[in-house]
């Protein structure tokens, strides 16, 4: 279905097929790119840096470069990088490579071949096919901000291959100056920041304890790193804030608190008990078990319990019903769900309450992505229900006018992408972010770092800091 979809999407348009025009900053950006051969676009998300590359593409592509190959997220593939070629550069031929079809894709005769993050270690392994390629995209480039990741290592080998590199994102650093080490790195092979991580981590950051053993320690941005790195990076970077190319109606963010019942909140404070034993009890506090441990406690505020098969078992369903409320009260909705259990209780109100929804998640087919996307657009779907891994990148959502988080999320970057899908280009009503919370719960922690009221990045070690200190 993925490569029919593709191959439908990249037929040549009739000659009254009308090209939009780009904006001025799309068109400066499409400048920048074809005067650097080593490019970061880190405009906002929603200011269109897809197409700005397709242009830059297409006129390179003119002039004799060879292929492109680019690296997104799986989920737009076809609903931002095809659809889009389709739309403003129809004479560009795309290939989608997906697992089943990679080799043949790559081989075929086209100008893009197309394909996701989880295919980085199977290219560096064929080499080989890249021999007629010259330009490397890397949409979301933020996928390679850790430098020790087994993708990261592997599109380090590739990158090299290329002669143009262009990486893009609008969230270049979601937890501080040191993601942007290694997405620079992929572009200018260190040029500018360095090619010692923990050199660069020494220069920018230092180290903030965070408990009372030697290793329970995180590393801080210094004041002022982010203007040095910037500075570091000026001359290969391009920026544009979305507020300032774009004009759109205000867009707002709003809590909306509700109380525990009885049940859920006995299991929380049994929950929370056990969490605060258990980090202290540990060998070793680390970003990765304090997630885990976090987690247990975010599942049991939301009103379900795990068990090790992976079977759920829900409390009670206050939450979800809040949530129906809020969304009878709007046109059309975009609501974020984290869990399993939450999926599959807000599809059971919705159907009760005949609320008309579609569901974008793992388990959705990516070729089936797009024609969620149009129905939506279309105004034939209430709710767009979505996993935040699934549908924080590339998508636009401009017919909703409210993002409903039902629960936190320790990602700062998909939190920032995932509220940038109906505030974006396109999109003529007010719109609002609207954060379920659970009130005296560490919800309320999670959501102030996310929205960089008490800290610049998400701590996670910080937040066992505020369980201790509300323990005490």
């Amino acid at each position: 279905m993925e490569s029919n979809l593709a191959q439908r999407f990249v037929l040549t348009p009739s000659a009254t097929t009308e090209i939009p025009a780009p904006f001025e900053h799309q068109s400066a950006t499409t400048a920048f790119v074809l005067e650097h051969p080593r490019a970061l676009i880190f405009s906002d998300p929603g200011t269109g840096k897809t197409r700005s590359v397709l242009d830059a593409i297409s006129e390179l592509r003119s002039k004799g470069a060879g292929k492109v190959l680019v690296f997104a997220p799986k989920a737009i593939l076809i609903p931002a990088w095809v659809k889009d070629a389709a739309r403003f550069t129809p004479h560009l031929k795309l290939s989608v490579a997906n697992a089943s079809n990679r080799q043949k894709a790559f081989m075929a005769e086209c100008d893009i071949v197309v394909t996701n993050h989880d295919a980085v270690r199977w290219v560096e392994d064929h080499k080989a096919l890249l021999k007629n390629f010259s330009i490397l995209v890397l949409d979301e480039s933020a996928a390679y901000k850790n430098p020790a990741a087994q993708r990261s290592r592997a599109m380090k080998s590739i990158a090299k291959l290329f002669e143009r590199r262009i990486n893009m994102t609008g969230t270049p650093m979601p937890n501080g100056v040191l993601d942007v080490w290694h997405q620079s790195l992929l572009v200018d092979d260190g040029e500018r920041l360095g090619k010692s991580y923990y050199a660069f981590r020494n220069a920018v950051c230092e180290p903030r304890q965070t408990g009372p053993r030697p290793e329970m320690v995180e590393w801080v941005d210094k004041p002022g790193a982010t203007d040095v790195v910037a500075d570091l990076l000026r001359d290969i970077t391009v920026r544009y804030k979305f507020e300032d190319c774009i004009d759109v109606p205000e867009h707002s963010v709003h809590t909306v608190e509700f109380d525990l019942a009885d049940v859920v909140r006995q299991g929380y404070t049994r929950m929370k008990a056990q969490a605060i034993l258990e980090l202290e009890g540990g060998n070793r506090v680390t970003g990765v078990n304090a997630a885990a441990v976090l987690s247990k406690l975010l599942q049991i505020a939301s009103g379900a319990v795990y068990g090790q098969d992976g079977a759920y078992h829900v409390l009670e369903s206050t939450r979800y019903d809040l949530v129906a409320e809020l969304v009878e009260q709007r046109e059309h909705t975009v609501v974020a769900f984290l869990w399993r259990h939450q999926r599959d209780q807000l599809k059971d109100v919705f159907t009760k309450k005949g609320i008309t929804y579609a569901v974008i998640d793992g388990e959705t087919p990516a070729g089936l992505v797009p024609e969620i996307v149009e129905q939506f657009q279309r105004g034939e779907l209430r709710v767009l229900l979505a996993h935040p891994q699934s549908a924080s990148h590339g998508l636009t959502l401009t017919k909703g006018t409210t993002t409903i988080w039902v629960s936190p999320t320790f990602d700062a970057e998909r939190f920032e992408q995932f509220n940038r899908r109906i505030y974006r280009a396109g999109q003529n009503q007010r719109t609002q972010t609207l954060l379920i919370q659970a009130a005296d719960t560490i919800e309320k922690s999670v959501y102030e770092r996310l929205q960089g009221k008490l800290t610049k990045q998400l701590d996670l070690l910080g937040l066992i800091q505020t369980l201790t200190k509300e323990a005490a």
